[in-house]
């Protein structure tokens, strides 16, 4: 099944306590395909400037994405800098550059528009339903936001999750969105208006599976090096979305295994800065530490 992802792809400038690096790859497409292509064909629609460097290109097309949908405009590359403190929680943005992103107009290649999964990251919901409108008939519409859009445009960010399956949200996204502050609370808001299924991201917390009446909780693995919590949600995204559409399968046991999968893609997206560590990742390490997260929550019941 092929899993198409609309979004941004960039170069990004950052600086965390263990370091810092320049104009290296980044943007939520970017971290979201290649973190999907270790588990499905994955297919990318962004636009770059005549300035991408080829190099990051390749990198790309050595992971077997699709890349008939990234577009190269006249003009330079989507550009962010930021920086984070020890606690590496939230970055702060430094400088923001939209340069040929801020023209971006999705238009699918005629075979992306029967993709049976379809990920729309955190752009203008407007684009999102723009992308929607061209894709025949999806098995799997998932999809992200973040704050900007949801102060700044309600009423389309609503009108797209009607039309969507999964949300994937940060705690702080999901308060602002459900006007909940309690978790369960606006999980079963956010439901209401539309998605069935809620996934909200807690960063060193881990993540939260609200699906229907039930709950699952996945821990975040606990790391000894941490350099770059930067696409560390993207990768998530990709990795659960990648999971989710090779199995084609959305049963409850499904779902919980998805979460890990995304869970543990995040946990080595933050070991080096930018796509470092994916770069070198293989599907064994993937394995593993799948394994490994069964055994942080696995205990035997109480004999009573």
């Amino acid at each position: 099944m092929t899993l198409l992802v609309v979004g941004s792809i960039g170069l990004d400038t950052v600086r965390t306590p263990f370091g810092d690096v320049a104009e290296a790859l980044g943007g939520s497409a970017t971290y979201f395909s290649t973190a999907a292509s270790f588990f499905t064909d994955t297919a990318l629609v962004g636009v770059v400037g005549e300035d991408f460097p080829a190099e990051h290109r390749l990198f790309l097309k050595s992971r077997e994405i699709d890349l008939a949908g990234l577009m190269t405009r006249p003009g330079r590359t989507f550009r962010w800098s930021g920086s984070y403190g020890y606690q590496l929680n939230e970055a702060q943005t430094l400088e923001t550059h939209l340069n040929v992103f801020e023209e971006f107009r999705p238009v699918l290649p005629e075979t992306y528009r029967k993709a049976e999964a379809v990920f729309l990251a955190n752009i203008d919901p407007d684009l999102q339903m723009e992308v929607l409108d061209q894709v025949e008939n999806p098995w799997l519409v998932a999809s992200d936001t973040m704050n900007f859009w949801i102060a700044g445009k309600p009423d389309a960010l609503k009108r797209m999750l009607a039309r969507v399956r999964v949300l994937l949200v940060n705690d702080g996204e999901a308060r602002q969105l459900s006007g909940e502050y309690n978790l369960v609370r606006a999980a079963r808001a956010i439901q209401g208006m539309g998605p069935a299924v809620v996934i909200i991201k807690r960063g060193e917390y881990g993540a939260l599976l609200f699906n229907g009446k039930s709950v699952f909780a996945a821990p975040a693995y606990p790391l000894e090096t941490i350099y770059d919590p930067t696409g560390a949600g993207d990768t998530f995204a990709g990795g659960f979305m990648g999971y989710l559409s090779n199995a084609r399968d959305l049963s409850e046991p499904s779902l919980r295994r998805a979460i890990i999968y995304g869970s543990a893609m995040a946990s080595f997206t933050v070991e080096a800065f930018s796509l470092d560590r994916l770069k070198a990742l293989s599907y064994d390490e993937i394995e593993d530490r799948f394994t490994a997260f069964q055994s942080l929550t696995a205990f035997e019941p109480l004999l009573v």
